[in-house]
């Protein structure tokens, strides 16, 4: 696989509470300079960047970041202000507890009344696999393509793991209505990129694919 195939699926992020706006600023450039699909960035800094990269690279954001727990009115909201500062695509994480409580209906409002925000933009449902059973995946798999959203994504990065290459597998054979796959978290190599993407992910979340062909040129 060409190593520009990959690139051209990866959301080279940078999220880390600390991060600085000369920190987001080389982000943004390297996205730029590799035609990386997006750059995922806190939600903060959105507006500066959206002015920065002037239209050549997509700027997407996260909501509800990392646990979810925030009220769906809330998330409504960030996402809201999210897209009015410019952002191109959002990332938003599910309420867990609703799901293992199985609320399903509460998830369903909460991705929806997101996904009404984001007024026609790229939104990716986050829902943190390394904390479900394969039960409550595969029910994700289900909501999500019943929500109008564009991608279920598997990690925040935050929490106990990432992506796995089981998990790709898995939800490849779960979801329908031409809803797309992210994988993030934990992508160490181009070897392990590529794996991702042949087994069925549209997108990757990383900040390690491009370092990783920095080094290399």
């Amino acid at each position: 696989m060409e190593v520009q195939t990959i690139l051209a699926k990866t959301d080279h992020t940078l999220l880390a509470p600390d991060a600085t706006w000369e920190q987001i600023r080389h982000v943004i450039d390297d996205g730029i300079r590799y035609r990386c699909a997006s750059v995922c960035i806190p939600a903060a800094f959105v507006k500066q960047a959206k002015a920065y990269a002037t239209g050549k690279v997509k700027i997407c954001t996260v909501i509800g970041f990392p646990t979810g727990y925030s009220t769906t009115a809330v998330k409504a909201a960030e996402a809201a202000d999210a897209v009015q500062n410019g952002a191109d695509e959002i990332d938003m994480v599910i309420h867990i507890g609703a799901l293992k409580d199985k609320r399903y209906d509460d998830v369903l409002q909460d991705i929806q009344s997101v996904r009404a925000a984001c007024k026609g933009k790229a939104l990716k449902v986050i829902i943190e696999t390394c904390l479900l059973n394969e039960e409550e995946k595969i029910k994700m798999c289900e909501i999500v393509s019943r929500s109008g959203a564009d991608y279920i994504k598997t990690s925040t990065g935050f929490s106990e793991g990432g992506a796995t290459h089981e998990d790709i597998i898995l939800m490849k054979k779960h979801v329908s209505n031409g809803l797309r796959i992210k994988a993030a978290g934990g992508i160490a190599s181009l070897e392990d990129a590529e794996r991702f993407i042949e087994e069925g992910s549209d997108r990757l979340g990383t900040s390690r694919i491009v370092k990783i062909v920095k080094e290399m040129k």
